[in-house]
């Protein structure tokens, strides 16, 4: 039954326009003005989220983030104006956590938190000292490309709700957003790759008609069977796989930003079009609430997350991965271990005091457990493109 506000909105649009993609739902469900998910509360964290990410844990994930853009801002020579861009920013806490490990790229730092949720922009202000992007990107002679005024001081931290244009180079850190961008659904019927549509179901009386949302299946308008065939070759009858389109223009605008020189830096769980093509919906489509899975997609729209598994080879067409590694990996490649050992020589030296600092260094001993876990977070893919 249409029983949410987000669902509402989905029938009003099938009403419109017939049947509508899976990507539609996923729009509405997170990211409707007023009804979806991450406007009505939904966010990450573990007192008032629905699930925890790596930023969540603590603050070791941001002290190594903050230990590879020195390793960036170095490479291209120290810079003056050091530009990092983050979208799907949610409330900002990898901000918070690089800024509290005062890399020592500070003062050339431009931190860019980009969010298109309104709900979770505003909780950028409340922790963050925001300034104006006119001040963060002083402007440029558009002959030679050199700045017209005098860099201020960082860092300087913004807030958007999209994806700045800059010359670059930067680096454009994302941290679980490709899992959230909207997807299509295909599935393969009589020895072809359909599209899964969402349509509205007649059912009993009730004030919504007695409607619910079921799937349809209707032909591709375009060649997405014909590259579905490609990727996941001798897929069987009734598979299931992920059209993930938004996701490579994802890709397309972060390589424009990060520039020649920059980096582009994704932190999800990945797999392939046939690897899901070969497992059950709902191992790579999976829903949570409140740290725990959630209902099936279509139900209580608005009310729980929807992810999906990046396919590497649908961001591929874009262009390959420069690098691909585990999340234990690469924060191993950039120094956790270092930052553990010391935590764990604090902790020696102060257990007998058990002040604040003592705690701290307890503390990063335990998230480093959980970030370089090959079963949970030490398992997430960090994929990376150098244009």
């Amino acid at each position: 039954m249409i029983a949410t506000p987000a669902a509402a909105r989905v029938a009003d649009d099938i009403r419109r326009h017939g049947p509508v993609p899976f990507s539609r739902v996923v729009e509405r469900a997170l990211y409707d003005p007023e009804a979806g998910f991450y406007e009505v509360g939904g966010r990450s964290g573990r007192r008032e989220g629905h699930f925890v990410t790596s930023p969540e844990v603590g603050a070791l994930f941001g002290a190594v983030v903050a230990r590879m853009l020195d390793e960036q801002w170095r490479a291209l020579g120290e810079p003056p104006v050091f530009v990092v861009v983050e979208p799907g920013a949610g409330p900002g806490t990898l901000c918070r956590t690089v800024l509290a490990a005062t890399p020592a790229c500070s003062p050339a730092l431009r931190y860019v938190l980009v969010e298109r949720s309104a709900a979770q922009r505003r909780l950028h202000a409340e922790r963050l000292r925001l300034e104006d992007p006119a001040l963060a990107f002083p402007p440029v002679d558009p002959d030679t490309e050199v700045p017209v005024a005098e860099a201020p001081e960082g860092p300087i931290c913004v807030s958007l709700a999209a994806m700045p244009r800059l010359p670059g180079p930067a680096v454009v850190l994302a941290n679980e957003l490709l899992d959230n961008l909207p997807f299509g659904l295909a599935e393969r019927r009589g020895g072809s790759w359909c599209e899964v549509r969402v349509d509205l179901e007649p059912g009993g009386a009730g004030t919504d008609g007695g409607t619910r949302l079921v799937e349809r299946l209707v032909p591709f308008a375009d060649d997405t069977a014909a590259l579905l065939e490609r990727l996941a070759p001798g897929a069987a009858e009734g598979a299931r796989a992920p059209v993930q389109a938004a996701a490579r223009d994802w890709l397309r605008d972060a390589l424009g930003v990060a520039g020649p020189g920059g980096r582009v830096v994704v932190f999800d769980y990945v797999s392939t079009t046939a690897e899901m093509a070969a497992r059950p919906q709902q191992e790579w489509l999976r829903t949570y609430r409140g740290h725990r899975r959630g209902g099936p997609p279509l139900a209580d729209l608005g009310t729980q997350d929807i992810t999906c598994e990046v396919a590497v080879d649908q961001l591929a067409l874009v262009r390959e991965p420069d690098a691909r590694t585990t999340q234990a990996e690469w924060l191993r490649a950039h120094g956790v271990d270092e930052l553990v050992e010391e935590a764990r020589r604090a902790w020696r030296e102060r257990a007998h005091i058990g002040d604040l600092a003592a705690v701290a260094a307890r503390s990063r001993v335990t998230e480093a457990d959980a970030l370089l876990d090959p079963a949970g977070l030490g398992g997430f893919a960090v994929l990376e493109w150098r244009p």
